[in-house]
């Protein structure tokens, strides 16, 4: 053998040797990088026919790890089956809050809203869940942006003191209301309510049709508590000539640029869950397909 063949074997060995002793690090670090976000499914979109407690086996036999509540549901069913199955309750959603609007001109209808919070409230801290999903109110031809902003912010103070009581953030979500449809407006709400109990609940999808949720993400980093996961089709919507139909595509098959939405989530250092807010959980195969697909998703 020549010195230089010596050399080159040497060199190859070592080299073999040190990537063979890394390999359990950097396969421990890859998992570990996927394995801090947990996964979860909004209630709201698991269509299977029967009770709590047989949709919460569904869910758990599917592979997710929690599940976001709807308020106003009988609490000690909902405890039941969240032992017996031993998912978590990651967050609850407000059922009412899109008909009893924190914006809304009236205010009887505005404290009707007010007291929804509050139950929502009161529902996720005996779930155990740390965070309660609201939308904060819309944009109509009877309220506008300016009245909107500014009742939304009125009644949501109302609520921080029992938020801060039953330990439970009020996350924002960002949805199709004609209401804070940038970053920088999403990030002013949260500066002028300035409170550390009401967050952002972060939905991927719904923000496709007007901005880009990598430029989201980073601007409200750690003020995001939860994240949804769905997906939008802009060339749908525009082929078929309606908006509405971009939601209308399964996950990893629209728009989401999925590697950078993953990648600026742990860039901010978002460690918490991913909820799937999509369609296809009316059976136990759409169940399980939703999963494999959100962890497909985490693995970018």
């Amino acid at each position: 053998m020549s010195t230089c063949t010596r050399r080159q074997f040497l060199q190859w060995t070592s080299t073999a040797v040190a990537l063979a002793g890394a390999a359990p690090a950097l396969l421990h670090a890859q998992a570990a990088g996927s394995a801090r976000f947990k996964r979860g499914i909004m209630w709201g979109t698991v269509g299977l026919k029967g009770s709590v407690l047989e949709k919460m086996k569904a869910i758990r036999e599917a592979g997710f790890d929690g599940v976001e509540m709807s308020s106003h549901m009988d609490q000690e069913e909902v405890l039941r089956a969240r032992d017996a199955t031993g998912l978590e309750i990651t967050s609850v959603c407000g059922a009412h809050h899109w008909k009893l609007t924190l914006s809304d001109p009236d205010p009887k209808v505005r404290e009707e809203g007010l007291e929804a919070l509050k139950q929502t409230l009161r529902d996720a801290r005996r779930y155990g869940a740390g965070s309660i999903l609201l939308v904060p109110g819309k944009v109509t031809k009877d309220t506008t942006y300016e009245q909107c902003w500014a009742r939304s912010i009125a009644e949501i103070r109302k609520a921080i003191p029992l938020a801060e009581e039953l330990g439970v953030l009020i996350s924002i979500e960002n949805v199709w209301n004609d209401f804070i449809t940038r970053e920088d407006e999403a990030l002013r709400y949260l500066e002028e309510i300035n409170s550390p109990w009401v967050k952002w609940h972060f939905d991927a999808g719904n923000i496709i049709r007007y901005g880009d949720p990598i430029r989201w993400i980073r601007t409200l980093g750690a003020r995001i508590s939860r994240v949804h996961i769905k997906e939008y089709s802009l060339d749908r919507a525009m082929r078929l000539g309606s908006p509405w139909e971009g939601f209308n595509v399964a996950l990893l098959e629209g728009a989401n640029n999925w590697k950078g939405i993953m990648a600026a989530l742990r860039e901010v250092g978002y460690k918490d869950y991913l909820i799937t807010e999509q369609g296809g959980g009316n059976s136990p195969e759409g169940l399980r397909d939703l999963r494999e697909r959100l962890d497909k998703i985490i693995a970018l």
